[in-house]
């Protein structure tokens, strides 16, 4: 069970391999993406919400892997760009996901963040409270990385500002976040062995 991901050892031997089924999940994890985007936050001070969005990133990652984590997180922007109400606040359109988007690099950086989270999971970090915490934590700095550059590009803003922007009012929100992602992995892990 150590090379597999929490989804497929939670699932049913019989359909784990099946190409449906994990087309199915990948749909899901864009879809519980998507729900946590309509859980916002404007605050008068960034042009960025809070939303809950990053919350199902590291889950998604977590749970299925890399490979599959990314496609759900890929399934997301692309069902969102279509103009399905996926965005936070129940927005949509491609023109979120372009170079001038303030919030682009945020999602862009779901795809590699749950990429990452999920090479991690991949790796047996999701098992223990202690090494998901770690996960989760690098799954946020991957996405960080992505997003504060394009938010600099974006409203072309230095360094310091896109930081005081684009991360230092979302810290205690993302550590909570990263917990809960943290606390409920090996939880559910304990579940599937049980199964």
């Amino acid at each position: 069970m150590s090379a597999t991901t929490l989804a497929l050892a939670a699932s049913p031997p019989r359909v784990r391999s099946r190409t449906a089924y994990r087309v199915l999940l990948a749909l899901a994890g864009s879809w519980l993406v998507a729900g946590l985007a309509q859980l916002e936050l404007k605050l008068p001070f960034t042009p960025v919400p809070v939303t809950g969005q990053t919350l199902g990133v590291l889950l998604v990652g977590a749970s299925l892997g890399a490979g599959l984590g990314a496609v759900s997180m890929a399934l997301y922007l692309g069902q969102g760009a279509l103009g399905l109400p996926f965005f936070s606040g129940g927005e949509g359109g491609a023109s979120f996901l372009a170079l001038s988007a303030v919030t682009g690099g945020y999602l862009w950086g779901f795809v590699l963040s749950a990429a990452a989270v999920g090479w991690l999971a991949r790796r047996g970090w999701d098992r223990s409270l202690r090494s998901s915490i770690g996960a989760m934590f690098l799954g946020e700095v991957v996405l960080y990385l992505a997003a504060i550059p394009w938010l600099m590009q974006a409203l072309d803003l230095p360094l310091g500002t896109a930081l005081e922007l684009g991360l230092a009012p979302f810290v205690v929100g993302d550590t909570l976040k990263l917990l809960i992602a943290a606390g409920l992995l090996p939880v559910g892990w304990r579940l599937a062995k049980k199964r």
